[in-house]
């Protein structure tokens, strides 16, 4: 279905050519712009307030009876022009700049003037522009937060707030907040504590949110839970704009997170909030307390398993396997963290939903962190997840033996150390098995196990490959080939799995929405892709695979009773309601909020 629900424009019967789509002007002020009925929006602010409003400002589209209408003729040059020729000319001026940071920036100065623009282009261009305003980018943007801070976006919440959070949110100016993205910067990527420098995260993934799943910009909110850094630099850095001490740990730290919890859902009591990048020592815990009665989700946890789950499907529908026995496949998952116990968590509900018993799933999993394979002899020093995992046999085994003795079927690394899935590892791999599956996810792509180049060379082109952040095309020099890289990457999932529960009026994200929106995913992917190796879509189609994951969300929300917003005759045709109700950016005429009395 089209991307804003235009598809039913102009479906009527009459041959006379009266109701018609009109044509769309090609001179004058109006050039490329419909002049069909498009329902205004009242603006509370008039004159030059509104050129400095990111969400309304047009900038020099605005035409001459808008600028007469809200009072600012005279502020702009008199040639208006339209979103096209907008673009154009951004797109040139960034495409001829040298680094992608400085590509960032303009992207980022762009956002903070004219939202419309900025999202439209995300739309249009999303695999142009996604590296540039997420990974791999968005690593070295949140590096250098502080260093190129020019205009606040998002909230910030700190020990000094206890006490004033709930009167805090009622400062934010927009009413109504579908979702919030919150980081604590303790994680940021594979680069560690950047503390209140990752703003950049959340910043990232809501514009993805608007770009990829249709959310409005006013509806979205980025939060830095700001509770002190670790990071020795950060402490010393005179630059840096957040708590300048050493991050609150332990009781008081989980009674921050309590009040912002509440607060947040006190003023939108239907919000969906993204927990991003928070420490493997506090994230599942996080999750395991909100989850049940808030509508939530952890991205690293749970986003990157339903990703790795739909990358694995389309993976193994590509070898010709069955797709539902994935409790066949053997599988190595390095990194014990969050995203790890993540991805481990979530392919063994799919492995369950398939039809496996627990105790069966189990046997499939063999999980590493830096001290080997976890096993039972060091339960003591597991968590609740890990312990899940630990194997009776083998305990603190090394990676390559693990890989020779039980010949794993798929490899996965979530570890950030780039390069650790060494030549010796990755052939190892391939001597195994036909088609190995090899996922190195960590990012940026510094942070890669290893690059798109080495699997494919290793392997003699036999694996399939996906990764966190982007590769290009490989081409052996052995046999002449070009083999394709997938990526990835969670934004593939988290759009369509926050417009579905926000649609629906979910009351909580289950195990199962998770597993369908792995399988709407892996099911989007079409054979001719799965024959050259690709498991995951192409960017360009983002909105559509979003949309797709939405629907299925949705009707997953109906299934479990959870389905709040959904009016029966909405759920007669969902793919019709979910498009309609997808952000798309275009300008929309503006009209000045007055009181009319007679």
């Amino acid at each position: 279905s089209s991307s804003n629900g235009d598809d039913a424009a102009g479906d009527n019967d009459n041959d006379d050519g009266l109701f018609d789509p009109e044509d769309i002007p090609t001179d004058g002020e109006w050039a490329g712009c419909r002049r069909s009925f498009m329902a205004p929006i009242q603006i509370a602010v008039r004159g030059a307030d509104i050129l400095q409003d990111p969400l309304f400002n047009k900038g020099t589209a605005f035409k001459s009876g808008e600028r007469d209408r809200l009072r600012f003729r005279g502020l702009l040059p008199a040639r208006a022009v339209n979103i096209h020729l907008q673009k154009e000319r951004f797109l040139r001026t960034v495409r001829d700049l040298d680094s992608d940071i400085r590509k960032n920036v303009m992207l980022e100065d762009l956002h903070d003037r004219n939202e419309t623009l900025y999202h439209r282009i995300l739309v249009d261009h999303i695999e142009e522009m996604a590296p540039l305003i997420y990974t791999p980018t968005v690593g070295q943007a949140c590096q250098e937060f502080a260093s190129r801070f020019r205009r606040p976006r998002g909230m910030y919440f700190t020990p000094e707030d206890r006490g004033n959070m709930a009167a805090m949110v009622y400062n934010w100016p927009h009413r109504d907040v579908h979702v919030i993205v919150v980081t604590d910067g303790s994680r940021i990527l594979g680069l560690g504590d950047l503390g209140a420098n990752g703003m950049g995260i959340p910043i990232g993934k809501l514009s993805l949110y608007c770009a990829a799943g249709g959310i409005a910009p006013h509806r979205v909110l980025p939060v830095v839970l700001d509770v002190g850094t670790d990071n020795e630099e950060l402490l010393k850095d005179e630059f840096y704009l957040g708590v300048p001490e050493r991050r609150m740990k332990g009781k008081e730290y989980y009674q921050l997170v309590d009040e912002f919890m509440h607060a947040v859902r006190y003023r939108w009591p239907n919000v969906l909030v993204q927990f991003e990048d928070f420490s493997s020592d506090v994230a599942q815990k996080l999750l395991d307390k909100y989850r049940h009665d808030h509508l939530c989700f952890n991205d690293d946890i749970q986003g990157t398993g339903a990703t790795a789950l739909a990358g694995l499907m389309g993976a193994i529908r590509a070898k010709g396997d069955d797709v539902n026995k994935l409790g066949d496949q053997r599988i190595v998952i390095v990194g014990a963290g969050s995203a790890g116990i993540g991805i481990g968590q979530v392919l063994m509900n799919a492995m369950m939903e398939q039809g496996c018993t627990a105790e069966e799933a189990k046997k499939s999993f063999f999980i590493l962190d830096h001290k080997g394979l976890l096993g039972t002899e060091r339960m003591d020093e597991l968590n609740a997840e890990q312990q899940i995992f630990a194997r009776t046999e083998d305990s603190g085994m090394g990676l390559l033996d693990v890989i020779q003795k039980h010949k794993p079927t798929i490899l996965l690394g979530v570890t950030a150390v780039g390069g650790l899935f060494t030549k010796d590892i990755i052939k190892a791999m391939a001597a195994n098995v036909e088609r190995p599956i090899i996922f190195p996810l960590s990012n940026p792509t510094t942070k890669a196990e290893c690059t798109a180049e080495q699997a494919f060379e290793w392997t003699e082109g036999r694996c399939i490959f996906a990764s966190g952040s982007p590769f290009d095309p490989v081409t052996l020099a052995a046999d002449g080939k070009t083999y394709y890289p997938s990526q990835c990457n969670n934004m593939y999932v988290f759009p369509g799995l926050g417009l579905g529960a926000t649609l629906s009026g979910a009351a909580r994200v289950t195990d199962r929405m998770l597993y369908i929106a792995a399988k709407a995913l892996a099911e989007f992917v079409p054979p001719e892709d799965l024959e050259v190796s690709k498991v995951f879509p192409t960017l360009s189609k983002i909105r559509q695979v979003s949309h797709r994951i939405a629907v299925e969300v949705v009707k997953e929300a109906i299934r479990d009773g959870q389905a709040t917003k959904i009016s029966k005759e909405n759920a007669k045709n969902l793919d019709e309601y979910v498009a309609r109700k997808m952000y798309y950016p275009e300008y929309v005429p503006l009209i000045e909020k007055r009181e009319i009395s007679i």
